[in-house]
């Protein structure tokens, strides 16, 4: 009897310990299946353009108190500290704003945090833009220090490393990127390096035809060159009117150069009397260049201006429909002007 009921008693021994070796394997599993299923499930993003700023010193356990503070997950801290664990990322994660797209996963998200792959934003400099249109556009970049800030032009170039240099032209039109933390300054700094870079290198492979002393001149000429055109076909033969005018010591005879001359008063329209209204960039009462350029070319414009197209034009008129027409002669100019200025073409 005694012996019978320990062998029953061991056999139920076995099978209690059977569903408990059963109930842990299946325990187990769930738990890896939703362990793995967590990694690769997007988080709770509910919109584009989110993002997290980690800050300096913060510990792994307040990133993911942060990440769930903020509704980007709900999952257990243990999930993520498991997950960490298994990347090896858990002790190396960097400080900074990283982007949280609605794609994004647990284990992208780590991955770019211990890589270090913070959130870029971009800014764009534009071809033909003033100095005082690249300050406006940085004054409105997302989280973007403004270090400028009370800076007159001057102060501005100083920090630049540029003293004594006119803002005007300096930067390169381009997209630069930028993170949370740079100044406008960081952006400028690159632009101005950019551009001093590109015009070395342009002005190096120059046709050595052309009437320019240094390449700040060919910075000036390509400035009005940018706001004359902005058609690709057109840039090398403005830039021949202007070198040929140059060299037959004639006055240039540009529009925008006035408009730049005129400052706050230019208010959309320019007027005969604002022809012959000198100031120091009226290049209808003042021969040669202006004293600094108008605007921010772009790399083509420069490299119109170092290599004008040849030919004989001295004078061109705008269409009306973006184009130009080109004159050699004072007559030929005259009759383009009736004809696209003021309609009473023969």
């Amino acid at each position: 009897m005694n012996r019978s009921g320990n062998q029953h008693g061991r056999a139920f021994g076995r099978f209690v310990l059977f569903v408990l070796l059963v109930a842990f394997v299946a325990a187990a599993g769930w738990f890896w299946r939703d362990f793995n299923r967590f990694a690769v499930t997007p988080l709770r993003v509910s919109a584009t353009g989110e993002s997290i700023d980690i800050g300096r010193g913060t510990s792994f356990k307040d990133i993911v108190h942060q990440l769930r503070a903020e509704g980007l997950t709900t999952s257990a801290p243990f999930y993520w500290r498991l997950l960490a664990e298994r990347m090896h990322v858990a002790g190396r994660l960097h400080a900074g704003e990283y982007a949280v797209t609605p794609s994004i996963t647990p284990e992208q998200l780590l991955d770019n945090m211990a890589q270090g792959k913070v959130m870029q934003r971009n800014v764009t400099i534009v071809d033909g833009w003033t100095f005082r249109d690249v300050l406006q556009s940085l004054s409105k970049a997302d989280k973007l220090k403004h270090d400028t800030d009370g800076l007159d032009d001057a102060a501005i170039m100083q920090k630049l490393g540029a003293p004594g240099e006119k803002p005007e032209g300096r930067f390169l039109p381009e997209t630069y990127a930028y993170v949370k933390g740079d100044s406008d300054l960081d952006v400028l700094r690159r632009a101005h390096e950019a551009m001093t870079k590109t015009l070395a290198s342009l002005w190096a492979q120059r046709d050595p035809n052309v009437p320019l002393h240094s390449p700040y001149d060919a910075l000036i000429l390509a400035s009005i060159i940018e706001k004359e055109t902005g058609r690709a076909d057109e840039r090398s033969r403005v830039a021949g009117v202007f070198v040929r005018r140059l060299q037959k010591n004639m006055l240039l005879q540009t529009d925008p150069t006035v408009i730049y001359g005129m400052g706050s008063s230019y208010t959309g329209n320019i007027h005969k009397s604002d022809l012959t209204t000198d100031t120091p960039y009226n290049t209808y009462t003042r021969p040669g260049l202006p004293p600094t350029p108008i605007a921010m070319p772009g790399k083509p414009a420069i490299e119109a201006a170092l290599h004008p197209a040849p030919g004989d034009a001295l004078y061109f008129v705008a269409r009306g429909d973006g184009t130009h027409i080109f004159a050699s002669t004072l007559d030929e100019q005259n009759r383009n002007v009736a004809c696209y200025q003021l309609k009473h073409c023969k």
